[in-house]
């Protein structure tokens, strides 16, 4: 008999025994069960992401602003994702291990899906009667943070299983775990695990121990809920412990290790979003979000390398703190100091107040009115009145006009005529008068009647602003009228970055270079999209700017007023120095140089309250002084060219 007829005898007999219809029905049964389930799949499937696409998937990275080595995180700029994206082979053993005894221990033996873990999970849902415990697989974890929801229906349950197996159809395992690692969510806007390592611990995930790596891996079951910020610290670290007894059962660690990792106490951050420098992070974010957007910033990925240097930033934020604690004595509750490199413009350290963290003082005072101190503004990006420390531009204005340091000019009291309604009658500081005196002995020893016949006779006013201005002065925009003749004396005000910026000029012999604070920025491969270029300016004679310097560092020259072992003199090294106090002791300033370093410290109040009687070179001096004894050290000796 033909083989077709004889199946079809068997299948389709014209009267049907009860075996041939059992077999009928279940074939139409079989036929309409494979046919539902194609119908569902190409329901479920018609909107599916390509898997093979998944490289493609956009993962949000936030953008990262280091120190000039790369090597110190300052700060990090994201929206609702902080992530940093690692390769697996810097993260630690102990870490995976934790993880995979934590969420997926079969991980590397199944395909995907893990059967017995759903089993398991059903039988202990049906147990307590509420379907809490889930049995999704590492790899069912990333499908569903990568490309669908988390609401609990068959669609999306349907469309997790399809996309997993083909996930781990097409990528190795190490390859789905490390994406895993990169975006799983810890909390506090972290995700993956190097976000979660700095976030809670401040160190890179490379560097995290057994009980911190165990922490974190208790952290990815609930991380809200468990969060150690929040009030079940206890409930995240007995799931600590048990994940550890976990480890110890399977092998992962010994027990001795057990029991030693147990006693250990998990140390978690205290500020919920590391800052370093923060000032001057928020100087760099300023300009960041003004050329990129903020949005843009928060999920680029890019890397910002910031011509800031950690060490000398950690020296300027220890001399201020101190400096200014010992200042309140002095009624003094303030300061700020920024340091620039003269050759290259780029800023090395900038302190905006003694303390972005503190809180405002007096505790009852209005921000912007009358708080002596407040910790958010960076004062150094602030105007405020420089006193005698701007004489040197008007110095070195003369200078270009063919005067020199051996130029006379007598001091003596003078009446410049009426200003602002009344005589212009300045004074010395000591409130003495010398006679002739050379402008070197004016300079140096900061000469108030002499200087301001510099400006009104040798180096005239409107001259001595664009002058200033051509230095990098960026705050005198009113008519030279407005200033008059008390801007040599600092009747105009300027920001401290301003000046350290200007006094570089001198620094390098004459030429200009605007202040840089980013080195170089990268994309989230690597590209390179902005790098640091300066083309130096020449805008003072060599001469000039030498003999600036030459004066200022005259340490015979000053003595007569600041002694010979003034804050401003230091044995081993050339530094030329100038102090500035305005009238009214609201502002105190000391600014210095070498020909590979300049720094300026500012003291006062924020609130412009004036300080007790005293100059510059006590309330700023000794915090400036404190700052380049240490920063000198960093550096090869230089000394200055001498003027012909």
């Amino acid at each position: 008999m033909p083989r077709r007829k004889y199946f079809r005898k068997i299948f389709w007999p014209e009267k049907p025994s009860k075996f041939g219809l059992f077999l009928r029905i279940s074939f139409f049964l079989f036929l309409a069960t494979v046919l539902g389930c194609g119908f569902v799949f190409i329901l479920v499937a018609k909107d599916f992401p390509r898997p093979e696409k998944f490289t493609e998937h956009q993962i949000f990275q936030s953008t990262k602003i280091y120190d000039r080595t790369g090597q110190v995180l300052l700060y990090e700029l994201y929206g609702e994702e902080k992530r940093t994206i690692i390769p697996l082979s810097v993260v630690p053993k102990h870490l995976i291990n934790a993880i995979l005894v934590a969420e997926d221990i079969n991980f590397y033996k199944h395909k995907g899906v893990d059967p017995k873990a759903i089993i398991r999970a059903i039988l202990i849902d049906l147990k307590i009667g509420s379907p809490i415990h889930g049995a999704s697989t590492i790899s069912q974890q990333l499908i569903r943070s990568s490309f669908l929801t988390r609401e609990k229906t068959a669609e999306r349950k349907t469309k997790e299983i399809i996309l997993t197996l083909e996930l781990e159809r097409r990528y190795s395992k190490n390859q789905i775990l490390e994406w895993y690692l990169n975006q799983v969510p810890f909390g506090s806007n972290a995700y993956g695990v190097e976000a979660a390592s700095q976030t809670y611990f401040q160190k890179s995930v490379s560097e995290i121990s057994l009980s911190e790596a165990v922490t974190l891996a208790s952290l990815i079951a609930a991380p809200s809920r468990l969060s150690p910020y929040g009030e079940n610290l206890n409930q995240l670290l007995s799931r600590k412990d048990y994940i550890l007894e976990r480890m110890a059962d399977l092998g992962y660690i010994t027990k001795e290790e057990l029991e030693k990792t147990k006693e250990e106490e998990v140390k978690f951050s205290k500020i919920r979003q590391p800052i370093k420098a923060p000032h001057f992070v928020m100087y760099i974010k300023k300009q960041l979000e003004e050329k990129y957007g903020e949005d843009f910033l928060k999920s680029a990925g890019l890397k910002v390398y910031t011509t800031l240097d950690w060490e000398l930033q950690k020296i300027a934020e220890e001399s201020v703190s101190w400096g200014a604690e010992a200042n309140k004595g002095y009624r003094a509750f303030n300061a700020s100091l920024v340091a620039i490199d003269p050759k290259t413009g780029q800023i090395l350290a900038m302190v905006g107040s003694k303390d972005f963290f503190g809180e405002i003082y007096p505790k009852n005072c209005t921000p912007g009115k009358d708080c002596l101190f407040e910790p958010y503004p960076n004062v150094s990006l602030l105007g405020r009145q420089p006193g005698s420390a701007f004489k040197p531009f008007v110095y070195a204005t003369a200078f270009k006009k063919g005067f020199n340091d051996k130029t006379i000019v007598i001091d003596e009291e003078t009446n410049f005529g009426i200003w602002g309604g009344e005589p212009y009658i300045p004074r010395n500081y000591d409130g003495r008068f010398r006679g002739p005196v050379t402008l070197r002995q004016a300079l140096a020893q900061s000469l108030n009647v002499p200087s301001v016949k510099v400006l009104a006779y040798l180096a005239g006013l409107e001259d001595s602003i664009q002058a200033a201005k051509n230095f990098g002065i960026t705050t005198l925009t009113q008519p030279p009228s407005w200033y008059g003749l008390a801007l040599v004396l600092g009747g105009g005000e300027v920001r401290l970055l301003d000046m350290v910026s200007a006094y570089s000029v001198f620094a390098t012999n004459g030429l200009r270079i605007p202040p840089i604070s980013i080195f170089k920025i990268e994309d989230s491969f690597g590209n390179i999209i902005e790098k640091l270029n300066f083309t130096p300016r020449r805008i003072l004679d060599e001469g000039i700017a030498q003999m600036i310097s030459d004066i200022l560092s005259d340490n015979q020259a000053r003595a007569p007023i600041f002694g010979l072992r003034s804050p401003m003199y230091f044995e081993d090294f050339e530094v030329a120095a100038k102090t500035g106090t305005t009238e009214s002791f609201k502002d105190g300033w000391v600014i210095g140089y070498t020909p590979f370093l300049v720094a300026g410290v500012w003291v006062g109040n924020n609130d412009n309250s004036p300080m007790l009687k005293e100059p510059g070179v006590v309330v700023a001096g000794p915090i400036w002084r404190t700052f380049m004894e240490k920063a000198l050290l960093k550096f090869p000796k230089e000394t200055f060219q001498k003027p012909e």
